[in-house]
C-alpha cells in the first residue's frame, strides 16, 4: 500500500510537470504511471519522487527521456489486422457513400504516435478512391502530445523491418526506397509517397487540455483511452462526440470498450470496437460550453441521481413537456416527442413557436394561470389527430416547478392517454363501473411497468460494474503488454550493439593473430605475473612447444631450448619502467632441431590505457652459431 506521503509527492510531481511542460498527466491512471516513473527513476538511481523532482528542476535536460518513457508509442501498420479489415471493407465504403463525389472526407488519427496509424488510413482511403480523388478530397489529421514522435511521423521515413506489416501490393505503391544497403542489394528505409503525404497534418495535440478538431467523419483513437482514468476517459469522450459528425464512426483499441455512453455513441461491431455517432445527444452528455477564444472545452459531470431523476422522465410512460421561466421549451419525454413530433432542434426554442403550445388546446393560458395562483390547471377530454389518420384522447395537466427553497423553476405539462379509457367507456354505455375497472387495470400496468423497469435497471447496474471491473483488468493488461514490448525492443537494440561490437572484437583480434603469424621474429607477450598471454607461430618453430601448451604458463618455468632464468633481470626492468641497455641481450639457444643459436631478446613494457606497464613484450631473432 503507497503512503499518502508518497502519493502526496508523486502528485507534486505531476503538478510540476503540467506548470513547467504543459504536460498534464493527472488524469492518467496512476498504477501505469506511476510504473513509467520508477521505471526512468531507476535508471538515474533516484528512489524517492521528491528527490527526482530537485533533479528535474536543475537538470532540465531530463525532461526529454522521462517523456519518451511516459509516453509509450508502440504501433505499427496496420495494426491488428483484422481490425482493418472490417474498417476497410465496411466502414470507409459508408462514409464514400454518404460523401457527394466532390465532397471532402475528414479523418482524426488520435495519439498517432510515429505516423504508421495515420499512413495506414491514408493507403486504405487512397485503395478505395483512387489517388486523384484521395489527393483532392482527404484530409488526414493525425495529432499526438509527443513532439519526438512527430517528428519522425512527419519525416515519414521508415526501417524495413517497420513496414513488414503493409502488404507487398501497398509497399510497392504507396512507398519509395530511400537507399541500397552492401549486403544482397536489400532495400533498408523506406518512404512514404510525397504526393500522398501532403494529405496527412501532423500537430501537437493533447486530448484533455485542446479543443477538439470538428466535422470529422472517423475518429481512430486506439490504444490511448485505456492510459486515462475513468472521468478523464468521459471528458475525452465527449470531445469526440463533439468532433464528429452527425453518424460519423469512432474507432477504438482491442482493449477499450464504451460502458457508459449509449446516449453519445451506439455499437457498430464489438469485436472490431467500431461505434457510431448517435445525432443530437441528449444535453446531459453535450460538452455545454466550447471557449470561443479555441481553448479548452467545459463539461461538468452530473451525478448518477440526476442521471437517474432524467432517465426516469425520459422513459415515463406520460408524455411530458417541461416550459422554462423564459417560455422555451426546456425537456420533452420520449413518448412526447413521439405523439407531438418534437425533434431535438425544438429542445431551447421559445415555447409559443412550437405546434403544440396552441394545438389541440391553448396551453400558454394555463401556464400564465398557475403561474399566477393555482397550483395545477387541469384540462380534461382533449382530441389530438395524429398525422396517420388515427385520434388520441388526452387529459392534460399543467402544473408549476418548484425547487427546495419554492423559487419557480418552470412548467410541467403532463398529456395522459385516455384513448383506451374513453374507447372502453364508449362500449359499455358509460358505465361508471367499467369505467373504474378500466382506469385500475390502466394504474395496475402502469406499476408493473416501474416496477419492472427497475427490477431492469438493477441488473443493468450490477452488469456495468461486472463489464468495467473487465475492462479495468484488460486495459492494465495491455497497458503491461506494451510496456513489455517497448522494453523488449530496447533489449533488441543493446543486443544488436553487443553484437556488432562482438563482430568488430573478433575482426581486430583476426587482425592480430594474422599479424603476429606474419613477423619472422618470435614473439612473446607475458602479463605481469609473467605468464604467457601471446605465444606466435615463429616462437612455436624456434623451440617447438605450441600456443596451447604455453597459454597461462609461467615464463619462467618454461623448459624450451632459451635459458629463460637469463631474462629475469630484464623483463624486471620492463615491469618497473627502467629504461636500460641491459633490456636487450643475446643468449646462446638450442632450437627444436638441435641446432646452436644466438638468440637477441629484446624486453619491451606492454603499457595500458592509463599509461601504466600491463606486462612485458618479448621479441626474439635467432641466427645459427
Amino acid at each position: 500500500m503507497t503512503s499518502p506521503e508518497i502519493d502526496l509527492q508523486f502528485e507534486a510531481l505531476l503538478n510540476y510537470l503540467k506548470r513547467s511542460r504543459g504536460f498534464d498527466f493527472t488524469g492518467y491512471k496512476r498504477s501505469s504511471l506511476s510504473r513509467r516513473v520508477q521505471k526512468r527513476m531507476q535508471a538515474i538511481d533516484i528512489d524517492q519522487y521528491d528527490e527526482y523532482l530537485d533533479y528535474l528542476q536543475v537538470r532540465p535536460e531530463e525532461f526529454l527521456p522521462l517523456f519518451n518513457t511516459l509516453l509509450i508509442n508502440v504501433t505499427t501498420f496496420f495494426r491488428d489486422r483484422p481490425f482493418w479489415d472490417f474498417l476497410s471493407s465496411e466502414i470507409l465504403p459508408r462514409i464514400i457513400a454518404q460523401k457527394e463525389s466532390n465532397e471532402p472526407i475528414r479523418i482524426w488519427s488520435a495519439g498517432c504516435a510515429s505516423g504508421e496509424e495515420a499512413y495506414s488510413l491514408a493507403m486504405a482511403l487512397a485503395d478505395l478512391l483512387g489517388v486523384e480523388q484521395f489527393q483532392q478530397r482527404v484530409k488526414i489529421y493525425a495529432t499526438d502530445v509527443d513532439e519526438e514522435a512527430l517528428y519522425h511521423a512527419r519525416q515519414a521515413t521508415y526501417q524495413a523491418g517497420e513496414v513488414a506489416d503493409v502488404p507487398p501490393e501497398f509497399l510497392a505503391t504507396y512507398f519509395e526506397p530511400v537507399e541500397v544497403s552492401s549486403k544482397e542489394d536489400e532495400v533498408s528505409r523506406y518512404t512514404f509517397r510525397k504526393d500522398l503525404r501532403r494529405a496527412v497534418i501532423f500537430g501537437r495535440h493533447d486530448l484533455i487540455q485542446d479543443a477538439p478538431i470538428s466535422k470529422v467523419d472517423l475518429l481512430v483513437c486506439r490504444n490511448t483511452l485505456m492510459y486515462f482514468n475513468a472521468e478523464t476517459q468521459a471528458k475525452i469522450l465527449m470531445r469526440f462526440h463533439f468532433a464528429l459528425r452527425d453518424g460519423g464512426y469512432l474507432f477504438l483499441g482491442k482493449a477499450e470498450m464504451l460502458l457508459n455512453n449509449a446516449t453519445m455513441f451506439t455499437l457498430v461491431d464489438l469485436r472490431c470496437r467500431v461505434f457510431a455517432k448517435i445525432a443530437q445527444a441528449m444535453t446531459r452528455d453535450r460538452m455545454v460550453l466550447i471557449n470561443p477564444n479555441g481553448g479548452d472545452a467545459i463539461t461538468t459531470p452530473l451525478p448518477n441521481r440526476v442521471r437517474l431523476q432524467e432517465a426516469a422522465f425520459d422513459n415515463s410512460p406520460l408524455a411530458r413537456i417541461v416550459v422554462d421561466l423564459n417560455g422555451n421549451l426546456a425537456l420533452a419525454s420520449e413518448r412526447a416527442r413521439s405523439l407531438f413530433n418534437i425533434t431535438p432542434r425544438h429542445i431551447g426554442h421559445p415555447f409559443q413557436d412550437i405546434e403544440i403550445s396552441y394545438r389541440p388546446v391553448e396551453l400558454r393560458s394555463c401556464i400564465e394561470a398557475v403561474y399566477r395562483d393555482q397550483p395545477v390547471v387541469s384540462v380534461r377530454d382533449v382530441t389530438w389527430h395524429q398525422p396517420n389518420g388515427e385520434s388520441v384522447h388526452l387529459d392534460i395537466q399543467v402544473a408549476v416547478l418548484t425547487d427546495s427553497a419554492g423559487d419557480r423553476l418552470g412548467a410541467s405539462i403532463s398529456f395522459i392517454d385516455m384513448t383506451r379509457y374513453k374507447r372502453m367507456q364508449e362500449e359499455l354505455g358509460h358505465s361508471n363501473q367499467a369505467v373504474e375497472m378500466a382506469y385500475e387495470e390502466l394504474q395496475t400496468t402502469n406499476e408493473e411497468l416501474e416496477t419492472t423497469n427497475e427490477e431492469l435497471q438493477s441488473t443493468n447496474e450490477e452488469l456495468e460494474t461486472t463489464n468495467e471491473e473487465l475492462q479495468s483488468t484488460n486495459e492494465e493488461l495491455e497497458t503491461m503488454n506494451e510496456e513489455l514490448q517497448s522494453t523488449n525492443e530496447e533489449l533488441q537494440t543493446v543486443n544488436d550493439e553487443l553484437q556488432r561490437r562482438s563482430e568488430d572484437l573478433n575482426q581486430t583480434n583476426y587482425s592480430l593473430e594474422s599479424i603476429l603469424a606474419s613477423l619472422k621474429s618470435g614473439v612473446v607477450v607475458l602479463d605481469r605475473d609473467l605468464r604467457v598471454q601471446i605465444w606466435n607461430h615463429k616462437t612455436e618453430d624456434y623451440w617447438g612447444v605450441s600456443a596451447h601448451e604455453t597459454i597461462g604458463q609461467h615464463f619462467l618455468n618454461l623448459d624450451i631450448g632459451l635459458p629463460v632464468e637469463q631474462l629475469r633481470l630484464c623483463i624486471r626492468n620492463c615491469l618497473q619502467g627502467i629504461s636500460d641497455p641491459a633490456n636487450e641481450v643475446t643468449l646462446p639457444a638450442v632450437d627444436r632441431r638441435g641446432r646452436s643459436l644466438q638468440c637477441q631478446v629484446s624486453c619491451t613494457p606492454l603499457m595500458g590505457d592509463e599509461q601504466d606497464v600491463q606486462g612485458v613484450i618479448l621479441l626474439m631473432e635467432a641466427q645459427p652459431k
